[in-house]
């Protein structure tokens, strides 16, 4: 049988001849793609140095080269200017749920690994309150807020909050959302969730901002982690390990490791997610 490529594929195809030929427009620094979970519709941040043409120009360039090209976001470096054409957005579907996406938000980008990841997450959870730091777009928060009375996240990144409000919105659901980074949420925040769960950039939770954490006595934690040195340095706090630092409170809370599962979101690559759930010990 011939072999068949996705419209989004094909265009991602014809992305990467425009790359290798040198006929893209301008000095392009970088290009981000994205592709929605229909495999159908794809969406371009694509940064130059400065433009070298009118940005309506650019936009029917690549338009006219991708046909599937739903939303395009094109970044004047020098200028710090950005020009967007589409509706900014693509729409990515988990867990029963549609997650509006921006080109400035994060989702998991391995649509083949999501369900099982989100399961191992929320699955058998439930509650008077759950707690979701670096929520994004509410990959998480969504779910919790359905067998939670109440769900808070927390997310620096303002186009993900709002991304996670209007999903939450278009799903029906109320998600107390917070834009702040976790690091400043967690020196106000005093109430006990039933369960927390965080999913940080490479940089981890940090040793202070993991004493807090350790703090709310929260019964379960759900840590996902992209990087296991920074892991490792937030778990030595929450676990009270011999790595923990020196300042350490010597009665913190301690908990304990209940399970740690690995998820290879990035094949062909050395990056490998951990989901290590943790218990409070009494």
């Amino acid at each position: 049988m011939p072999r068949t490529f996705s419209a989004s594929r094909e265009d991602l195809h014809q992305l990467q001849d425009l790359a290798r030929s040198n006929s893209l427009p301008g000095e392009v620094q970088e290009i981000e793609a994205f592709a929605d979970s229909n495999d159908e519709k794809i969406a371009l941040n694509i940064a130059f140095h400065e433009f070298t043409q009118a940005p309506v120009a650019l936009h029917k360039f690549f338009r006219d080269a991708l046909p599937q090209l739903e939303s395009l976001l094109l970044l004047d470096q020098k200028k710090n200017r950005f020009e967007l054409s589409g509706p900014g957005f693509l729409t990515h579907t988990a867990g029963g749920f549609d997650f509006r996406a921006s080109h400035l938000s994060f989702f998991q980008v391995n649509r083949f690994l999501i369900e099982d990841l989100l399961q191992s997450v929320v699955a058998g959870k439930s509650g008077s309150l759950a707690l979701d730091l670096y929520a994004g777009v509410g990959f998480f928060s969504l779910p919790l807020a359905k067998t939670f009375n109440r769900v808070v996240s927390v997310d620096a990144n303002l186009a993900a909050t709002r991304d996670l409000r209007s999903n939450a919105e278009a799903a029906g659901l109320s998600i107390t959302s917070h834009n702040v980074h976790t690091e400043e949420f967690l020196e106000k925040f005093d109430e006990t969730p039933d369960v927390i769960v965080l999913d940080p950039p490479r940089s981890g939770l940090g040793q202070a901002a993991s004493a807090k954490l350790a703090e709310l006595r929260a019964p379960v934690i759900v840590y996902l982690s992209c990087d296991p040195s920074t892991l490792a340095r937030d778990l030595a706090v929450l676990l009270q390990t011999e790595r923990m630092p020196a300042g350490t409170k010597p009665n913190a809370p301690r908990y304990e490791i209940e399970s740690v599962q690995l998820f290879d979101l990035f094949p062909q690559t050395h990056h490998i997610e951990t989901l290590v759930h943790l218990r409070l010990l009494a």
